[in-house]
């Protein structure tokens, strides 16, 4: 037996077929029909008698098929140096953060995370924050194959409690931050906070764990920790400490320290928020042998990272952003990094996911109405009525806050906070980052905030170049 797959439809013969009980069906209903596809062996919790195959009965198949994935593809995360990142919000930037200090102190690193999986050869788009356990295995294997020698990795809290990473060990576990979100799948906040400490259990018995001192959700799994832990913060005592010089929209000047060593650096990135992203980060890798000179070098190489406060510049005025804030607390940090930058007013475009966690939707009204002026849309309602979702939202938005605007329609609520900028505004468009679709009324279909950003802004600008009756010489928009 050389191959395992859970889905009974991709069975070929010989597999193994693992039966994992899942939130909508259960994986031990589809036995025969595995079986007919040629399954070999079946991993079970509960065997069936009537199927003349091996069955293999654990407690739990998840972890086990995990485990198992692991094996067949040889074992490779212990042929790399991994950091697994877990966290409400940040754990896309720590992770590009990290690959690009690893990458630029000459290391081949790879990521797998929400915007994409790096093997160290091929780039592709991701379907999940954390892949499946085969997929994962897989990955890890042609990293290993592909002579990659590091591996920044997003963990996320379903991935944890799935275990889709119990087959794998890491040699750095990081938590960013504990807040508000997927209490629809978790529950509470302390189920889901536990959830995020299951990624202590998959830590090497000589691995270091990194907490933010900033934030008590983080800090407080310290007494989960393993023994070797290492903290960061801007405003609490840490291992990495960082004091911000300099802020801008172009970027983020700050003195890194550590042991009594010190360094300036400076990050395209923007906002206070970014410089604990780099803090984490750093913390992440100096158990790899990186000197703070060299984390400083891989942290200004990373221009931008694809929908996390990427900047919409084609030559106008105002400053447009976009983000994938979709938590309350990210929504409020990012408001808060442009209200400090800002001479005009901010002006927030948000919204919040259908078949979702219905509690942070007046969060996230409250969050935004420290904008100047906040424009409630659709996120991706999937298949609930968009206008509940903004009104469940504009519940959050208090009778002293202003008044927001609501345009369900995402397209024209982006235009509509494009045209209601003057020069000196900033405009937010959160909650989609570097998406490409928007899920609506049982369909799925083509949608990019920064294309649509993009798109408007430069018919503007040629619409404002133009000369009457003359055809326009800019050319033509291509996405992308």
């Amino acid at each position: 037996m050389t191959n395992a797959v859970s889905d009974s439809r991709a069975c070929r013969p010989g597999d193994l077929f693992a039966a994992l009980r899942g939130t909508k069906c259960d994986g031990h209903a589809y036995l025969q029909q595995a079986v007919e596809q040629g399954a070999k062996v079946l991993l079970v919790e509960r065997p069936n008698p009537a199927l003349r195959v091996h069955q293999c009965v654990v407690r739990n198949s998840r972890k086990a098929y995990a485990e198992l994935c692991e094996a067949l593809a040889g074992y490779p995360s212990r042929r790399l140096g991994i950091v697994g990142v877990t966290g409400t919000n940040g754990k896309t930037t720590t992770c590009w953060l990290i690959r690009s200090i690893l990458s630029t102190a000459g290391r081949q690193a790879g990521l797998l995370g929400t915007v994409e999986y790096d093997d160290g050869l091929v780039k592709q788009i991701s379907d999940l924050t954390t892949p499946d356990a085969r997929q994962l295995s897989e990955i890890l294997g042609r990293s290993v194959r592909n002579k990659t020698t590091h591996m920044a990795m997003e963990v996320s809290s379903h991935a944890l409690v799935q275990d889709r990473v119990s087959g794998i060990q890491f040699d750095v576990t990081t938590i960013s931050n504990i807040t508000q979100d997927h209490f629809d799948f978790h529950g509470s906040y302390a189920n889901y906070k536990a959830a995020k400490q299951l990624i202590f259990s998959r830590l090497k018995p000589e691995g270091l764990a990194v907490l933010n001192a900033d934030d008590p959700g983080s800090l407080s799994c310290r007494m989960h920790a393993p023994r070797r832990v290492r903290t960061y913060g801007i405003e609490s005592p840490a291992d990495y400490m960082a004091e911000v010089l300099e802020e801008s929209l172009n970027g983020t000047r700050f003195r890194m320290s550590c042991d009594g060593d010190e360094v300036d650096v400076f990050t395209p990135l923007v906002g206070r928020h970014n410089v604990s992203n780099c803090l984490a980060a750093a913390a992440s890798v100096a158990g790899f042998g990186m000197s703070l000179e060299q984390i400083a070098w891989g942290i200004e190489s990373l221009r931008f990272v694809p929908g996390r406060l990427q900047r919409i510049d084609v030559g106008q005025m105002p400053a447009v952003f976009v983000d994938y804030a979709h938590t309350d607390d990210a929504l409020r940090r990012v408001i808060q990094a442009m209200r400090q930058l800002t001479i005009g007013r901010v002006i927030c475009v948000f919204g919040a996911g259908g078949d979702r966690d219905k509690t942070k939707r007046p969060l996230m009204g409250e969050a935004a109405s420290k904008a100047d002026l906040a424009i409630i849309t659709s996120d991706n309602p999937r298949d609930e009525d968009p206008a509940v979702i903004a009104e469940e939202i504009a519940e959050g938005i208090g009778p002293n806050a202003p008044k927001p605007i609501v345009e369900l329609d995402r397209e024209r609520a982006i235009i509509k906070a494009l045209d209601e900028a003057r020069p000196d505004d900033c405009v937010v468009i959160a909650g989609k980052g570097h998406e490409t679709v928007q899920v609506l009324a049982g369909k799925t279909i083509p949608f990019n905030d920064c294309e649509a950003a993009q798109r408007y802004l430069i018919r503007r600008r040629l619409a404002e170049h133009s000369y009457a009756g003359q055809p326009d010489h800019f050319g033509a928009y291509k996405p992308g």
